[in-house]
């Protein structure tokens, strides 16, 4: 979607930003990971692909989709954004018919900034973004049976789990966000930062330069 491709977002920990080209060489070495491809049940793709997939991510609207940058280390101008990620976080409508229904997913690549809560804040921001942005009431969550860790993230967000698929060898988790959930969430992110991301990459390279 180009809906975020100027959208910057901050948190308490992460800053969530467009999925650029400038990232897919780290997105890359990161899907070379044969415990990522299973955790995100995803074949590695050539360089030329991942660029690809990048740019249908950016143009297909069907897709919304931002890379986790570690706020601490964004926030120092000497490093480039790659040096940064952490991670992605997805967004994608399941259903042409029913265009508030959203499958979200996220990945935590870097193996050192796992279980420190990123996952949990990272997927409030992008359920508010959501919901704020693309009306969204409906979120899935599909996770492999074997990822307890993300399954039980999801659960202490409130996701109900409705079906298992024992073939694909995951569960399907909902939240449906009606009034009192949308006023909750919205209340607890309240801190969550929008800023227009061409506008923060200029005043971060002014720094450098300086």
């Amino acid at each position: 979607m180009k809906i975020n491709e100027n959208t910057l977002l901050e948190g308490h920990q992460v800053v969530l930003v467009p999925y650029n080209a400038e990232h897919v060489p780290r997105y890359h070495e990161w899907m070379k990971s044969s415990e990522l491809q299973q955790l995100t049940a995803s074949e590695p793709l050539s360089l030329e692909q991942e660029y690809d997939m990048q740019r249908s991510w950016r143009e297909d609207n069907d897709k919304c989709t931002f890379i986790i940058l570690d706020k601490q280390r964004w926030a120092d101008s000497s490093l480039e954004e790659e040096q940064c990620m952490v991670g992605d976080v997805n967004i994608f409508l399941t259903d042409p018919t029913d265009l508030s229904l959203a499958e979200i997913e996220i990945m935590i690549a870097e193996p050192s900034y796992r279980g420190k809560g990123i996952g949990k804040e990272v997927t409030c921001m992008m359920i508010c973004y959501g919901v704020t942005k693309l009306n969204i009431k409906k979120f899935q969550a599909k996770i492999g049976l074997d990822n307890q860790v993300s399954i039980n993230m999801f659960k202490k967000l409130h996701f109900q789990e409705v079906s298992v698929c024992n073939v694909f060898k995951e569960v399907t988790l909902e939240l449906t966000v009606d009034e009192s959930v949308q006023t909750k969430l919205l209340d607890n992110m309240a801190y969550t930062k929008e800023k227009d991301y061409r506008h923060t990459c200029s005043h971060r390279q002014e720094m450098v330069s300086q």
